[in-house]
């Protein structure tokens, strides 16, 4: 059985085959269709390939048609611009000959400058916490048939969530969604790793805080969700093999979207990255 350091690095690890054009594999984490998280990851990590002395400092991505599991991805990255500060890439993911998503990525050289944030809310250490396989396993003892058909995934992402959700849908409106999340074992030190890693796990649970103000989750059956949209902007150097808290609200939801906003802070406070996503958020009749 693979470790997760071997899974992750393996998933981001791509097969470069022709330049400017890389292949990665999927991995089922529970869902219909490939997990955006991984793409997203992939993605950025084919860009890292055609740049150096830059660190990324923000991208953004549009998800274009569900990615089938079975398949390769292609990611081809188009070079836009190399300048003395900042260098520009587009990457293009297919599959099937579709473009099934879209990434423009923008890389910065290490420069100083003024500096300000917002606090970090005061929440329990993750050593305090359950780990989400405890709060499973509870779940599951209290209604066992609800997970009868589910799968039993294997993360390479260690979940500690800070709060159980409110039921009362007038409090869940002005209810921030936090978690803790760690690499479940260390990565080397390459900062670029560690960027493809938190993209990967930025996507993790972020669009279900838009359903907070309404009482519901993207469990249930009568709710279709999908991500459209995500945006990233890397503030600080960090590691994701050490706990960072992952704070996230939504402003906003109209024309069956939901809007997200998430910030990313280390354990003593540092806000390392913000991350934005829109989601569709159809409910069945």
């Amino acid at each position: 059985m693979k470790t997760s350091l071997q899974s992750i690095c393996e998933l981001l690890g791509l097969e470069e085959i022709d330049e400017n054009r890389y292949r990665g594999l999927s991995r089922d984490v529970g869902g219909r269709s490939v997990f955006g998280g991984q793409v997203l990851g992939q993605a950025l990590a084919a860009a890292n390939r055609t740049i150096s002395g830059r660190r990324a400092h923000s991208l953004h991505a549009y998800f274009l048609l569900p990615g089938d599991m079975e398949l390769p991805i292609d990611y081809v990255v188009e070079r836009v611009r190399d300048g003395r500060s900042f260098a520009t890439r587009n990457i293009v993911a297919w599959q099937k000959n579709s473009r099934i998503f879209q990434m423009a990525v923008s890389y910065q050289i290490d420069e100083v400058g003024l500096e300000h944030q917002n606090v970090m809310p005061d929440v329990p250490a993750p050593e305090e916490l359950p780990s989400l396989a405890d709060v499973k396993n509870a779940q599951i003892a209290q209604n066992p048939e609800q997970y009868l058909k589910k799968k039993d995934v294997d993360l390479p992402i260690e979940f500690r969530i800070v709060q159980e959700i409110c039921s009362d849908p007038k409090l869940q409106s002005f209810q921030q969604q936090k978690v803790w999340f760690r690499s479940c074992e260390a990565l080397p030190g390459d900062n670029a790793l560690h960027q493809c890693v938190l993209v990967y796990a930025s996507d993790f649970g972020l669009l279900n805080a838009a359903t907070l103000p309404h009482g519901m989750s993207f469990g249930q059956k009568n709710v279709h969700m999908a991500s459209i949209d995500h945006a990233i902007w890397f503030h600080r150097p960090f590691r994701v093999d050490d706990w960072l808290l992952y704070v996230m609200e939504s402003p906003s939801a109209s024309g069956s979207r939901g809007f997200v906003q998430g910030s990313i802070f280390t354990q003593d406070g540092l806000l390392v990255a913000s991350v934005t996503q829109e989601g569709l958020m159809r409910i069945a009749k």
